[in-house]
């Protein structure tokens, strides 16, 4: 009776942080279809040729949100693990002080993806006002592009992508070596995993700036990329196959400066 009241609560943990990634996504997506209409602030914002304080502020919402609703799908598999393992380690099935809220884990997660977003929002206004990328938010200029899909294409072929991308394709193993108790262990926890997460992606979100910040296909195609690459079985072929695919892409893009 113990072993299927526990089994029952994994099953309501599950369905439960899967509504509520599904909810945060699906909200964060809902934003950037009404930024990319123009409806949204951030569109406003990337028109004008000189930010103000306000316009940065509202683009780093902007790349906020579609961190989250980019990367929070991805880190499913990770948060489920962890609400696991969590509600084995506390040996209740119902509430008590030893079973940390997963929203914990979860929100030291996000804390280092908003601090990318901070980093891309620099780099953005950089290259910007370098007259690297249009008001619009894509490549102005061929060498930009084809430089920075050359770039994304090496760092698929490190031994720093391949480390990050093990510690993220690997859950349990990940959980069981770093494992803390009580809510600063789990949203330390929740740091570790983002920054091997930021560490396994930052490159390729630097694509971003090749086909548009706001060009909702080329967003999707990375988020479905990087959810693949962490449910792929472990092993440097699949980061190797596209990082000589981006390096092919960029040169030929670079022939055509």
């Amino acid at each position: 009776m113990a072993i299927t009241n526990m089994q029952s609560a994994f099953q309501r943990d599950r369905r439960i942080v899967l509504f509520c990634i599904f909810i945060v996504a699906a909200l964060a997506w809902l934003y950037l279809v009404l930024a990319a209409r123009g409806m949204g602030p951030a569109m406003v914002a990337a028109r004008g040729e000189t930010w103000t304080p306000t316009d940065f502020i509202l683009m780093y919402v902007m790349w906020a949100v579609m961190m989250l609703g980019m990367m929070l799908p991805s880190a499913s598999p990770m948060i489920m693990m962890f609400a696991r393992v969590n509600r084995g380690h506390s040996g209740t099935v119902d509430l008590s002080p030893n079973l940390v809220p997963v929203w914990v884990f979860v929100a030291g997660y996000a804390v280092i993806w908003l601090g990318f977003s901070l980093a891309a929002t620099v780099a953005q206004w950089v290259f910007q006002y370098a007259g690297l990328l249009s008001p619009m938010m894509v490549s102005a200029s061929t060498v930009f592009g084809g430089s920075i899909l050359i770039v994304a294409g090496i760092y698929q072929w490190t031994p720093l992508k391949h480390a990050c991308l093990a510690h993220c394709q690997t859950p349990l193993g990940f959980l069981m070596t770093r494992w803390r108790d009580g809510n600063g262990g789990a949203f330390r926890m929740g740091l570790a995993h983002g920054s091997y997460c930021v560490g396994c992606c930052w490159v390729l979100m630097g694509l971003l700036f090749v086909m548009g910040v706001m060009n909702l296909l080329w967003v999707a195609v990375l988020a479905v990329f990087v959810f693949v690459e962490k449910i792929a079985p472990p092993g440097p072929w699949l980061p190797r196959l596209t990082g000589a695919a981006l390096i092919s892409w960029g040169g030929f893009v670079l022939t055509q400066a």
